[in-house]
């Protein structure tokens, strides 16, 4: 470890953020079933595994050895007696991505309440990232048949086709980030799934935790879902929310006959919300305000992915530790932009504190 990451100018302080943030998100979800309760609480595995991939130990097996080799440090903040066995540290791996699930929600909240960034406008988007090991063609999967010779197939993975990667097996990771105008650029909800999970499964659990500040949400045509627009737009009462889905048709929708008026008698309501939305989005200021998602989530992806060595490949074999992993990260990438917004540094400082430790 660097100097500067163990004088108490960098990883101690964002240990000191992340603590009590996992603590609340373990008593969001806390655990449930029988059995007596495990000698190492959620939030504490979840510290653990946060610093180990602050310095970018990517197997399992390397994040554990560098947790022992500094467990001096790691036993005081957490008040450790000991260090988790090693078995005990990869059963519970693929097990915290719930916490850190909720911990991202909470401290998006934080960051938004500190003046971090601006959640008036927000984009959402999903990226895929490539598995490891060799590629496992689709038939092959349908059947559940590996082929001789092809060795450590990842069975969880799957295909997907994105405009911007083409055909990827895999894992993606959607997320909801801030895109106000001149805002930083922070993330504020997320899941991990395999990369076949389509965005009208993934986006709809998030919807109803959108911040109550949030007045734009921007979409690609991917999202094109009238229910995530009545969601969205219109309470249960039947009057206007005060939000705006701004997401451009996806070509699938598009009727074959000529889209009548907004005003046209007949349409239902749902006909004549879809019409007044589309309308909206094809205004000037609408226009105006789309050209924002090209501008947060689709270069957050990039610079995301390329901070953290996900550009390639997964970490990890597997849907549950890929989950933990990929939310583990976004959670470390707000801790670095609160630290950043705290010290009044630039969004360049991020790549300049990782590259520390």
């Amino acid at each position: 470890m660097s100097q500067r990451a163990t004088d108490g100018t960098c990883l101690a302080t964002l240990v000191k953020m992340a603590i009590p943030l996992c603590q609340a998100a373990q008593r969001q979800c806390p655990r449930t079933g029988p059995g007596r309760k495990p000698a190492y609480d959620d939030w504490k595995m979840a510290v653990l595994i946060m610093v180990a991939i602050l310095h970018r130990r990517k197997s399992k097996s390397a994040q554990y050895r560098w947790i022992v080799k500094h467990h001096t440090e790691l036993l005081r903040w957490l008040s450790l007696p000991r260090l988790p066995a090693r078995s005990t540290f990869f059963d519970r791996y693929g097990r915290i991505h719930k916490l850190y699930s909720v911990a991202i929600e909470l401290q998006g909240k934080q960051a938004t309440r500190e003046g971090v960034a601006d959640a008036a406008t927000v984009a959402v988007d999903k990226s895929l990232i490539r598995a490891r090991g060799p590629q496992w063609h689709r038939s092959d999967r349908k059947a559940g048949r590996i082929p001789k010779g092809l060795h450590g197939v990842d069975r969880d993975s799957t295909w997907a086709f994105s405009k911007h990667h083409g055909w990827v097996q895999g894992y993606g990771y959607e997320v909801v980030v801030t895109a106000g105008k001149g805002s930083v650029v922070l993330p504020l909800l997320a899941s991990v799934d395999t990369a076949s999970v389509s965005e009208h499964v993934s986006f709809a659990a998030k919807i109803d935790h959108l911040p109550p500040q949030t007045r734009h949400v921007l979409a690609d045509s991917g999202y094109d879902n009238d229910s995530f627009a009545e969601q969205i737009e219109w309470t249960r009462q039947g009057r206007r929310s005060g939000r705006r889905f701004l997401c451009p048709r996806n070509p699938r929708n598009v009727p074959t006959r000529k889209l009548p008026d907004a005003r046209a008698a007949g349409l239902s309501t749902r006909r004549r919300h879809r019409l007044q939305r589309l309308a909206f989005y094809q205004s000037r200021i609408g226009r105006r305000l789309y050209r924002r998602r090209s501008q947060s989530v689709e270069p957050f992806n990039d610079w995301f992915k390329s901070c953290f060595e996900l550009d390639k490949q997964v970490w990890h074999r597997g849907l549950a530790n890929n989950r933990t992993q990929i939310l583990a990260v976004l959670f470390c990438y707000q801790l670095l932009i609160r630290d950043n917004h705290r010290r009044r540094q630039r969004n360049g400082q991020i790549q300049w504190i990782l590259d520390g430790f």
